[in-house]
């Protein structure tokens, strides 16, 4: 194996700089390119779908769970696919790998669930064997094929207005590669992360940067954003007392800064 070259401390430091340049123009183009996919046109659906899930039959409208938006990954797990009955397709369950704990999709009023043509009772006996908790759900018609997803895997975006469904996005192929994270998820919804630095059409729900976040089993329904919390400060307390940093910046200044280097001017 040709390796690269060993330099110095500062050979080296400066080679990460350099490549900070376009990493952060990468992060920036990102940014560009949510805030477009937040303008594409929506298509309303139509057909009255059945799936069915733990507790039985559930429409589409039911997976939201309640909240305006939803996430829908195509996974499969079912006769014909190789590892059935014991294991879903081994690309398939390295998403299902990926997958964040889904309350801080949820308190971005966001709703995650699998679906496959497996039975409830075979899905069931999938996520106690792997460790999966994400909803999961079974088609019972042509929900995959109308969504491009009934020979390949493949995320579909949809939002709630009342009982009215809207298909917002669709992405498949390497597009899942990077499916996972909370940040990506929210990325690809019509609301986006809802956070104030984003570049969103007017009126959107927006928050102020890193106020929602919380640990995982501390969410609280409905909750106001807290004002006086800087829900990223990460900071050790020996650090504090240590002297080293007597003003801190705080996070939000930070990304001010990063985001200061990035403006975002598309025009809805």
């Amino acid at each position: 194996m040709h390796t690269p070259p060993v330099v110095s401390p500062q050979a080296w430091e400066a080679a990460r700089k350099q490549l900070l340049l376009k990493e952060k123009a990468q992060t920036r183009a990102r940014d560009a390119l949510a805030a477009e996919r937040r303008r594409m046109p929506w298509m309303a659906v139509e057909t009255a779908y059945v799936f069915e899930g733990p507790a039985g039959k559930a429409s589409l409208l039911d997976l939201f769970d309640g909240r305006r938006q939803l996430i829908v990954y195509r996974a499969f797990f079912e006769p014909g696919v190789f590892g059935w009955p014991d294991h879903a397709c081994r690309g398939c369950s390295m998403v299902a790998d990926q997958v964040a704990h889904v309350a801080h999709l949820n308190a971005r009023d966001t709703t995650l669930v699998l679906v496959s043509r497996a039975p409830q009772a075979d899905i069931a006996r999938l996520k106690a064997r792997m460790g999966w908790e994400m909803p999961w759900f079974t088609i019972t018609d042509k929900f995959d094929a109308d969504f491009g997803v009934d020979e390949w895997h493949g995320t579909n975006v949809f939002y709630r207005d009342g009982n009215r469904v809207f298909r917002t996005y669709f992405i498949n192929n390497r597009g899942d590669e990077q499916m996972g994270s909370t940040w990506n998820y929210l990325d690809i919804t019509p609301l986006g992360r809802q956070e104030v630095w984003e570049n969103s059409p007017e009126g959107y729900p927006q928050t102020p940067t890193y106020k929602w976040w919380n640990w995982h089993d501390s969410y609280v329904a409905d909750a106001a954003p807290d004002k006086t919390r800087s829900g990223s400060r990460c900071r050790t307390p020996e650090r504090r007392r240590s002297g080293t940093s007597t003003q801190p910046r705080s996070h939000e200044a930070r990304r001010s800064d990063q985001l200061n280097l990035g403006t975002i001017s598309i025009q809805g």
